[in-house]
């Protein structure tokens, strides 16, 4: 039985993360950096075949996936975005301090306000995740490149992959990532997937 691969690659660096502020929703372009690292990683490194290209729609990820997969239209999903920090978007820790909310926040015992919690981010993130895995089935598309955040990688590879790890062990470096694969059998009795190997290869 033949597997299904989806490549799950972290989005360059935006503008304003070297500042250290938290940006969810807030829709940056890449950096000067962020731009140079992507372009010198596909320059450098090779990265899978995709016959899809998926990504959030937010520039950071649609810029990196022009840069990486210059040859395909990558397909922008709304659920593949990063966490909506409501009034905690595009502050510092600094500056969040003020907030008695921020700490519990930090511990995910709380949502920061007008914003989206641990919780409903990661039930998010894993119906978009399984529509895409099970798209895939259906229409017979065997390989699939995501470019996303490094947030949502961990949470579907905590939520999904094998082996098991939290999602603090599935932090991807920037323009890097993971191959997993599935079959339907596989799929349908643990909704789980292997992961295969670190990308991209040097």
């Amino acid at each position: 039985m033949r597997s299904y691969k989806i490549h799950l690659i972290r989005n360059a660096p935006g503008e304003g993360f070297d500042e250290g502020r938290y940006i969810g929703h807030t829709d940056v372009p890449l950096s000067e950096e962020g731009r140079a690292i992507a372009s010198q990683m596909h320059d450098d490194c090779v990265y899978p075949f995709a016959e899809t290209v998926f990504t959030s729609p937010l520039k950071r990820c649609t810029e990196t996936a022009a840069i990486l997969y210059p040859n395909k239209e990558a397909v922008p999903v709304d659920g593949l975005m990063e966490c909506n920090f409501g009034e905690f978007e595009n502050k510092t820790a600094e500056e969040l301090r003020k907030y008695d909310i921020f700490s519990e926040w930090l511990e995910g015992k709380s949502a920061p306000p007008f914003g989206e919690s641990s919780k409903d981010f990661g039930i998010r993130i894993c119906k978009t995740f399984e529509k895409i895995a099970e798209g895939m089935m259906k229409s017979g598309v065997f390989e699939t490149a995501i470019i996303t955040h490094g947030g949502v990688i961990s949470i579907i590879l905590a939520a999904y992959g094998l082996p098991q790890a939290p999602m603090h062990q599935w932090m991807a470096p920037d323009c890097s990532g993971y191959t997993i694969r599935f079959d339907p059998a596989m799929w349908m009795r643990d909704k789980k997937v292997e992961v295969a190997q670190l990308i991209p290869q040097s």
